[in-house]
C-alpha cells in the first residue's frame, strides 16, 4: 500500500491534531483555549485525555494518537520542577521524541508530519534539553490568550492555512464561547459555584463537542469534534 494510501487508511489523518501537554488543575486555564483554538480552526484535537479505558496500556494509546496525527502540538512549559527535590516531568518530552522518531522513521506518509513545542519563557527548553537547539519554539508565558497566538500563527506559518482568523478574533470568540457555555449551565438551574466546577472537570470530549456546536451555530461552520 503506498504512503498516501495508508495515509487514507488512517481516520481524519491530515485534520487529527496530537495535544502532549501536562495533566493539571493549573494547567486548565492553557488547555482549554488552546483546544478551543484547534477546533475554531477547523482541526479535530487527539488528547489522551479523550478516553479513559482502564485495560488500555496509556503509552499505546499515545502512539496510536501520535500515528493518526499529521500535526501536533507538544508543550513543554512544565518540564521543570516546581519545587526542591521535585524531579523533572518527563512524559512531555518523552512523547515528543516518540512523534519526533515516528517522522523520521515511521512509514513515508509520516514524512510529512508537523510539530509545534511549546514553552513558557524563550529558551527554558535549553536547560533540561539541548539538543532542541536550533528548533523553532514558540513560548506563552502561561498566558492564556498568548497561547492563542502562538498556535494560531503556527497553523498559518507552518501549517499554511492562509484564511485563519486574527489572533485577537479568535481569543475574543474564545471569551464569547465560555461565557455562552457558563450562562446556559445557569439556565438550567445551576448553582453559580457548582457551574464552575462542572464546567472546570468537564471531560475533554465533552467540552470539545460543546465548542464544536457553538462553533456551527455561531460561525454557521461544521467542524469535528474528538
Amino acid at each position: 500500500m503506498s504512503g498516501a494510501a495508508l495515509a487514507g487508511a488512517v481516520d481524519g489523518y491530515e485534520w487529527n491534531v496530537f495535544v502532549n501537554c501536562p495533566f493539571d488543575d493549573k494547567y486548565i486555564d492553557l488547555l482549554r483555549p488552546l483546544l478551543f483554538t484547534i477546533v475554531y480552526l477547523g482541526y479535530r484535537p487527539r488528547i489522551a485525555s479523550e478516553r479513559s479505558d482502564s485495560g488500555e496500556s496509556r503509552l499505546d494509546k499515545i502512539c496510536e494518537l501520535i500515528r493518526h496525527s499529521k500535526l501536533s502540538i507538544h508543550d513543554l512549559s512544565r518540564l521543570q520542577a516546581a519545587r526542591a527535590r521535585e524531579l523533572y516531568r518527563m512524559n512531555m518530552p518523552f512523547e515528543l521524541g516518540i512523534d519526533y522518531g515516528s517522522r523520521l522513521h515511521g512509514p513515508d506518509f509520516m514524512r510529512n508530519k508537523k510539530h509545534l513545542i511549546l514553552e513558557k519563557e524563550q529558551h527554558d527548553f535549553k536547560r533540561a534539553l539541548s539538543d532542541l537547539s536550533g528548533v523553532d519554539i514558540k513560548n506563552h508565558g502561561n498566558k492564556p490568550e498568548e497561547i492563542v497566538r502562538s498556535v494560531r500563527d503556527w497553523f498559518y506559518e507552518t501549517v499554511g492555512l492562509r484564511n485563519a482568523p486574527y489572533p485577537k478574533m479568535i481569543w475574543f470568540r474564545f471569551s464569547d464561547f465560555t461565557t455562552s457555555l457558563f450562562e446556559a449551565r445557569l439556565a438550567e438551574g445551576i448553582p453559580e459555584d457548582d457551574v464552575r466546577e462542572d464546567i472546570d472537570r468537564m471531560p475533554v470530549p465533552e467540552y470539545l463537542r460543546c465548542v464544536a456546536t457553538w462553533v456551527a451555530k455561531h460561525e454557521g461552520r461544521n467542524v469535528s469534534p474528538a
